[in-house]
């Protein structure tokens, strides 16, 4: 803003909280205004004698300043009053303006889930960076400095994740869990797990690094296969890597296992996985250590007799039947329309792919696309395949059907709603790849590979947390939309000129930033068990430093339009 020349207006409104000592003895809080050198009372709060309560009347003075919508007008043409004299010494002592919401607002979240008791700073960094602005670690350096003013060297980041690998995964893990069980009001519940592969820009393999089946269609990068635990509602509860080429069906009960016994979880949870993950020998496990589950069945792999029984079933839309075997497990199935139509639809095109690929009918064996719907060729003599129409029909009288293998005496609907609550660990997937972009790694040493994931760990967590924390306070925004009105507010701060200290201020300055205010201030305890309950309100509890303020500038301000 230039203070010379053209005629310029600028709006402060010069408000303070002012303390009146009575005669009765008890004190009285007010809101003050200064115009042309006068004061004036604008708004009274009451009076107490207890300095408990007088600073309770403080706080909410100084919350109807934040919220005020007046404003005062200050002519600089006209250089009338203290009030513009006042106003050039503040725009002339202002040492640096940070645009830092999304710094201040996940380092909030970061603190409240307990990840500050790791004493690593550089930790902080990592994760917000991989939230707010996912790059690699060299941009990232770039990133701190010039939004943060957070010098980071790029060695220092390497050498922490040595650090991070060594002493502090295992923390970072357990303070996931405490806090996830705080969620949930001291329980677990349900357990998902899932696995999915990670690629690397490159080919070379080693120990970790390995091809395999690429959940990514990258199939010449080396890659590992990632285990995830999450709670109900997707928060992230524990994870393993394993070699590129392990099946994942050989993953789950490892880590089940050992998740239970370095978090000490007792008999107080449900596993619930995917049918891709299944195998007899995996339920067989899953029976012996005794533990409860809820899993997608393979019916077409039963028994003749189970399959004719599966069949002959009524067909009605959302229909539910129920088998149960002599090991305690029920073998759940229902019907549902929409699966139907999405079945016959994913068929009929694989049909089409097929047969726009092999237009003769008559293909060689190399030349099957084993990624595709190629349970419907025939292979003859092993040199020709065909397409069968009777696999075709065969296939057709499957539609719509779905098979839930179970152990626990729930009832059918809720095992039913309990399974697909799987998508939970699905968008964990989506969200640690794309939005945090936990994938490719260029890392190539086991130990740093494994930070870098630990640190995508942790930034999913703070994710999830900020996504929580948003629906509780009742604020109605996606939390990318959050992120992105976060990345507007700024903190200026200002050299007091009498002394040569600081005083630094974060500006809510739009209707946009005050809408996410409550989410800076998490002093609050926002944990109402469970992650569903949207009824809890925070309420922001920014101070106003007005006996600083008033020594620098007469008074606080409340918007400053530059």
């Amino acid at each position: 803003m230039a203070l010379g020349g053209a005629s310029k207006n600028v709006y402060l409104c010069y408000m303070y909280v002012r303390k009146k000592h009575n005669r009765s003895g008890t004190t009285s809080v007010v809101v003050v205004s200064k115009a042309s050198g006068k004061y004036k009372e604008i708004k009274s709060f009451g009076s107490s004698s207890s300095e408990e309560d007088i600073e309770l009347l403080c706080s909410k003075a100084a919350a109807w300043i934040r919220s005020f919508g007046g404003q005062q007008e200050l002519d600089f043409d006209n250089h009338r009053g203290k009030e513009v004299e006042d106003t050039k010494r503040l725009l002339n002592n202002i040492d640096n303006i940070l645009i830092n919401g999304t710094q201040l607002l996940l380092g909030q979240v970061y603190n409240s889930i307990g990840f500050n008791s790791i004493p690593d700073e550089i930790l902080r960094h990592l994760v917000i960076a991989r939230v707010s602005q996912p790059k690699s670690k060299l941009a990232t350096v770039d990133y701190l400095k010039s939004y943060y003013d957070e010098d980071v060297d790029l060695n220092h980041i390497y050498r922490y994740m040595d650090k991070l690998y060594n002493t502090q995964m295992e923390l970072a893990q357990q303070i996931s869990v405490e806090h996830t069980r705080k969620i949930f009001g001291g329980k677990i519940g349900l357990m998902f797990y899932d696995v999915t592969t990670l690629y690397f820009e490159t080919a070379q393999t080693d120990v970790l690094r390995e091809s395999g089946f690429s959940k990514d269609g990258k199939t010449a990068e080396s890659q590992v296969v990632l285990g995830l635990l999450v709670s109900e509602g997707g928060y992230p509860l524990s994870y393993s890597l394993f070699n590129g080429s392990q099946y994942e069906g050989f993953t789950m009960i490892p880590m089940i296992d050992d998740f239970k016994q370095r978090f000490t979880l007792g008999d107080d949870f449900v596993v619930v996985a995917d049918s891709g993950l299944m195998n007899k020998n995996n339920v067989k496990l899953l029976q012996q250590a005794g533990y409860k589950y809820i899993l997608g069945a393979r019916i077409k792999n039963e028994s003749s007799d189970v399959k004719q029984w599966i069949l002959s079933l009524d067909k009605g839309d959302n229909v539910s039947h129920e088998l149960k075997r002599s090991n305690g497990e029920r073998l759940i199935v229902s019907y549902s329309e929409k699966r139907a139509k999405k079945d016959a639809y994913n068929r009929a095109r694989g049909i089409s792919r097929l047969r726009k690929a092999y237009k003769s009918g008559h293909v060689t064996k190399q030349q099957v696309n084993r990624r595709g719907y190629n349970k419907f060729l025939e292979i003859s003599k092993d040199i020709d395949v065909s397409i069968s129409d009777e696999k075709i029909a065969e296939d057709c009288k499957w539609d719509g059907l779905k098979g839930y293998i179970t152990n626990t005496d729930l009832d059918t609907e809720r095992v039913i709603n309990q399974y697909h609550g799987l998508w939970v660990v699905e968008r964990a997937f989506r969200i640690s790849k794309g939005t945090l972009e936990m994938r490719p790694m260029f890392h190539f040493t086991e130990r740093r590979i494994e930070a870098h994931i630990c640190i995508c760990f942790i930034a999913y967590k703070v994710y999830k947390e900020l996504e929580r924390l948003i629906a509780i306070n009742k604020i109605g925004m996606s939390i990318d939309h959050v992120l992105d009105i976060a990345k507007t507010i700024t903190t200026i701060r200002i050299r007091m000129p009498e002394n040569g200290t600081f005083f630094t201020k974060t500006l809510f300055l739009t209707d946009k930033h005050r809408t996410i205010m409550s989410l800076f201030d998490l002093s609050k305890d926002q944990f109402k068990f469970g992650w569903r309950i949207d009824e809890v309100r925070t309420k922001n509890s920014e101070t106003l430093d007005n006996e600083v303020f008033r020594s620098f500038a007469g008074g606080a301000t409340r918007n400053c339009n530059f």
